[in-house]
């Protein structure tokens, strides 16, 4: 479930970096200066890698879940629809639901109930 996410979000930095033609453009579109996305590819880099170390694998979920929520709010912004503003949201959820899966400190945190526990 983190594999996805993690892989997506490490291409998606690569590309801010490497600054193709239709990157540039989808930026500056979006009403980013294109100065910008050197900063964003080496930020979203590293959170992607604290994402994917087990000992900050935490922060690097925190992390992401900031950037993850500004893509989203960029698409609100831009006006853009459904898919577009849930795409990261999603991302979000699976980069948390992998978390969970493999971090017990996650799952004791933040515990699910069964049926009879809720009663």
């Amino acid at each position: 479930m983190s594999a996805l996410p993690a892989l997506f979000l490490l291409v998606d930095g690569a590309m801010k970096l490497v600054q193709p033609g239709v990157v540039v453009k989808t930026t500056v579109d979006l009403g980013y200066a294109e100065a910008v996305l050197l900063p964003l590819g080496i930020v979203l880099l590293a959170c992607t890698i604290l994402y994917l170390i087990p000992r900050t694998a935490v922060l690097g979920a925190i992390l992401l879940t900031g950037y993850l929520g500004s893509a989203a709010a960029t698409h609100v912004r831009a006006g853009h629809g459904p898919f577009e503003i849930l795409f990261p949201v999603v991302f979000g959820a699976l980069l948390w639901g992998g978390l969970v899966l493999r971090d017990r400190r996650i799952r004791e945190l933040i515990p699910l109930r069964t049926r009879q526990e809720s009663n």
